[in-house]
């Protein structure tokens, strides 16, 4: 499976390619922040060369329309809740080659880290390090994950699944990426705020379609 899902991938990379975002059960707000995955995609395909589809496709946990993504976001503000087969599903769809990327949109914190527990029972979050692609290709944070926005005086960090030394989960917590690629006038963010969150962005949207 893994195999085949690499294929389909380097065989496309001259086309368009979609991301989508996960629609979860639990009542968390999946569908937060409308506008930045639009506007992440925009980006990597001005500054990254990437070819990414512009409209953005929602999957749910239990599809196997998962399997059609190489990227695929999560956020919200509160609870997530994963069933035995939505656990299972989202499991597979990340060992045979997927990438999920979660980002804490202030609120998600006690209730994520219970369900990547079920994805991964033996394979503990770890704080990804600063000399990690994801936070050098082709954007340079020497200093690790950039904090976009301040909720409770906390660093921010980058937590991740490694499966065979590739990183197939990211959680970022404390940063808040999403609220950066949103619009600009929604949250009001500096210029600099927000152009070091797209290229935070960018670099996760690079290691996920190359790795």
């Amino acid at each position: 499976m893994k195999q085949l899902f690499l294929l389909l991938l380097l065989t496309n990379l001259s086309f368009s390619q979609e991301v989508a975002i996960l629609k979860y059960s639990g009542g968390g707000d999946w569908y937060a922040n409308p506008t930045s995955l639009p506007n992440l995609v925009q980006f990597c395909n001005q500054n990254i060369n990437t070819k990414i589809t512009p409209k953005i496709a929602t999957v749910e946990v239990n599809s196997s329309d998962i399997f059609s993504y190489p990227f695929i976001h999560m956020t919200g503000h509160g609870n997530v809740i994963f069933s035995p087969n939505e656990s299972q599903n989202l499991k597979n769809y990340l060992t045979s080659g997927g990438f999920l990327h979660i980002d804490d949109n202030y609120g998600m914190d006690e209730y994520i880290r219970k369900e990547i527990n079920k994805l991964f029972p033996q394979n503990n979050l770890v704080e990804i390090p600063i000399t990690h692609e994801i936070f050098n290709t082709p954007y340079n944070f020497p200093n690790g994950l950039p904090k976009i926005h301040e909720h409770d005086n906390k660093k921010p960090q980058a937590f991740g699944i490694f499966i065979e030394n590739r990183l197939v989960l990211l959680y970022t917590y404390e940063s808040d990426l999403g609220d950066g690629w949103e619009n600009a006038e929604i949250h009001n963010d500096p210029l600099e705020i927000r152009e070091k969150a797209l290229k935070m962005g960018a670099n996760i949207i690079n290691y996920a379609f190359k790795n």
